[in-house]
């Protein structure tokens, strides 16, 4: 994604909505899926416009039925078209998951290859909004868990372009991961975007290496800014592929790692990660990796309660200035 030394910040709502437009300009097979997608431009209008620009044989709208539509967009995808398709909620995955999980991530395996699955599905989370308990869920680790899937989390305005592109181009499923409270922050979209599957240093450091994705990124670096000790702050920026390697080489430097996510700590992908550093790097970390997510509770309505359980930016410099106290 180039950018123009005249041209203003974007949001990161709009780079999606770019985005898509792109993929759409660049290949005919690509259409948009979902509720509301079309005229309406969304819930959150990520999509406005486009309906406008591609006609409604290419931004289709469609019931109120993630079974149905989602379903109907895998097929659409065995058969030769590139769709992305939007399921408004990620706490919504649940009504679909045969179609993600038993189909478009199975397919390609089950046909010994015969058939590619190349379709994008694109969801939003997180908390914050007060939103409640079925509007609020991170369940990431979750999908990353199912063999056949990739899992992009955009964090910053160059990604949530780039990434969704990649995303579209790939032959594989890949689940594409929004924060809405990352949708109105602005920014320059850089002009060498790293590839998908790629880590980012978001910010160079020596004391801990803190790991995270999505929106706990711009929280991470609010919190180094504030922080006592010298904090390094990997993007992951896709937990499958996952690039462990950046994070090793950083944990390696810094002896400390932290993992720092927004949802449920308890077998999230902060575990995964812990472990396969810890396999890695036993005999070189000064102390066993940490993690801090939100309890394993459903996410309350309240505000105050909401703010309570997830991790805030103190609680992430305080776990790290720890870190540091215990080695």
């Amino acid at each position: 994604m180039s950018s123009s030394t005249d041209a203003p910040p974007l949001r990161y709502s709009g780079a999606i909505n770019q985005g898509i437009a792109d993929a759409m300009e660049a290949d005919d097979r690509v259409v948009l899926i979902g509720i509301d997608v079309g005229a309406g431009g969304g819930i959150f209008t990520v999509t406005r416009g486009l309906h406008e620009r591609f006609g409604s044989a290419r931004v289709l709208d469609t019931p109120i039925s993630e079974m149905g539509f989602v379903g109907a967009a895998v097929g659409a995808a065995m058969t030769g078209l590139r769709p992305i398709v939007e399921i408004m909620f990620m706490d919504f995955i649940g009504v679909c998951l045969d179609a993600v999980m038993n189909q478009a991530a199975k397919l390609h395996y089950m046909s010994s290859g015969a058939l590619e699955i190349p379709i994008v599905f694109r969801t939003q989370t997180g908390a914050g909004r007060a939103a409640g308990a079925q509007h609020s869920q991170s369940l990431e680790a979750m999908l990353a868990h199912i063999p056949g899937l990739k899992v992009v989390l955009p964090a910053t305005v160059t990604d949530a372009h780039d990434l969704l592109v990649a995303a579209v181009e790939d032959p594989n499923p890949v689940v594409y991961v929004e924060n809405r409270r990352l949708y109105a922050m602005k920014g320059e979209p850089d002009v060498d975007p790293l590839a998908l599957g790629k880590a980012r240093v978001a910010r160079a450091g020596d004391d801990v290496t803190l790991v995270t994705w999505g929106q706990m990124v711009r929280e991470s670096l609010t919190a180094a800014d504030q922080a006592s000790v010298s904090l390094e702050i990997i993007d992951l920026r896709s937990l499958v592929p996952l690039d462990l390697d950046t994070v090793l080489r950083s944990a390696e430097r810094t002896g400390r790692v932290l993992v720092v996510h927004e949802a449920v700590q308890d077998f999230g992908a902060g575990a995964e990660i812990a472990a396969r550093v810890g396999e890695e790097l036993f005999d070189v970390l000064r102390v066993p990796v940490k993690r801090l997510g939100a309890p394993s509770v459903p996410m309350p309505f309240s505000p105050d309660l909401e703010r309570a359980i997830m991790p805030q930016v103190g609680a992430i410099t305080s776990a790290c200035e720890q870190l540091v106290r215990e080695g």
